[in-house]
This record gives structure tokens, C-alpha cells and sequence, in this order.
């Protein structure tokens, strides 16, 4: 009897019961460290794609936002029939704000240049009343490029009423109109820079 269990070899039903065992216990160490080797190489090459893109798309958000208080201010400029100045990199570094000529183009006021202009403590938005006497009463509020964001090139510039830009020249009053060819407003982060060019006749265009 024994011998005869000896000679009759291995049991074909327990070594499938042992193969599936094998099968279901999962994977084993060897795939699961070459699962995560391969992944890992994977994830290392779309990193750089992936902060590119989003380098870029932060950008542009930034750049369309500049855009846009560019369109509110040359709009404010026409339908309140006030001079309406953007300003940038004011009160502070990344900032940048709409406000309203309390002088004249021609006799501007001290307080239009002064370091302070920008600050919404000393000109709060909303003002608190729209009495011409009492300017200004038009500024917008203080907007803030996100921290990974810097303005480049970024001269002041002024929206008249009849619709027509001009641009910051401390040799000059009142400023010299933008030329047809336009002006650039640059925004960066790193190495990648955006732009918004302006004309003269109040064109606002993003690059």
C-alpha cells in the first residue's frame, strides 16, 4: 500500500490547490517594487510638463486680471468723464490699483503721485460720497498679483474721457499719448513673461 502511494507520484489536485493559493495571495514583493520603480519613473518625467503648464496657467490668470482692471478703467474713464490713472507695483510690490486724477491732466495734484495715492487707508474704497468737490471718487481697489507673480515693464497709465490713453512721463505735462504702435505691460514668473499691450486709442489687447 505504501509503495504503491510512493509510485503514484505527485497528487495533481493538491498541486492546483497549492497554484491557486499562490495565485490568490497577491503579488509578490518583486512586482510590487518593480510596480513602484515604474511609477516612480513615470511620475519623475511628467513633473516638469506638469509645472510648466501650471507655471502658464497661472500666468495667464494674472495677465487676465491685469486686463481686466485695464477694460474697468478706460470704462470708468469714459462714463464718469474723469481721467482715470492705473498704477502698478503700488502701494507695495505686485499691486496695482485704479485711481482717479484729482487734478487735471495739464495741473495734475501733488497728492496723484504721491507714494501714498495707491494706499486704501488714505483713499479708501468705496469712497464716501461722489461729490466732485470732495475727490476721489472713482478709485477701484487695491488688486494684488498672486506671490509667484511680478510686473515687468509697467509704466502708469492714464484713460481720458474721450477714450484715449497716455502714459507715465515724469519730464512731461500732461502725459504724452500712447502711439498707435501701443505700449506693453509685462507680467512674470521666472522665466516665462506675458504681456498686455495697450494703444493709444484704448485698444486692450493680452498677448
Amino acid at each position: 500500500m505504501a509503495e504503491a502511494l510512493l509510485n503514484a507520484g505527485p497528487d495533481p489536485h493538491r498541486t492546483e490547490r497549492v497554484t491557486r493559493r499562490t495565485h490568490d495571495s497577491g503579488f509578490t514583493l518583486i512586482e510590487m517594487m518593480m510596480t513602484v520603480t515604474v511609477f516612480a519613473i513615470v511620475l519623475g518625467a511628467a513633473v516638469p510638463g506638469l509645472t510648466d503648464l501650471t507655471g502658464s496657467m497661472r500666468l495667464r490668470q494674472g495677465l487676465r486680471e491685469v486686463e481686466r482692471e485695464l477694460q474697468a478703467a478706460r470704462l470708468k474713464a469714459v462714463s464718469s468723464n474723469r481721467p482715470i490713472r492705473v498704477r502698478f507695483n503700488c502701494p507695495a510690490a505686485g499691486s496695482y490699483r485704479m485711481v482717479e486724477l484729482i487734478g487735471t491732466p495739464g495741473v495734475p495734484d501733488d497728492a496723484d503721485d504721491a507714494d501714498d495715492r495707491c494706499s486704501d487707508v488714505a483713499y479708501p474704497h468705496p469712497a464716501a460720497d461722489a461729490n466732485r468737490l470732495t475727490l476721489p471718487n472713482h478709485d477701484g481697489p487695491v488688486r494684488q498679483l498672486h506671490p509667484s507673480l511680478a510686473f515687468g515693464a509697467a509704466d502708469a497709465l492714464e484713460f481720458r474721457p474721450d477714450g484715449s490713453v497716455h502714459q507715465a512721463d515724469l519730464d512731461a505735462t500732461p502725459w504724452p499719448a500712447v502711439t498707435s504702435d501701443g505700449v506693453s505691460i509685462t507680467v512674470r514668473k521666472g522665466d516665462l513673461v506675458g504681456a498686455i499691450t495697450v494703444n493709444g486709442l484704448g485698444k486692450i489687447q493680452l498677448q
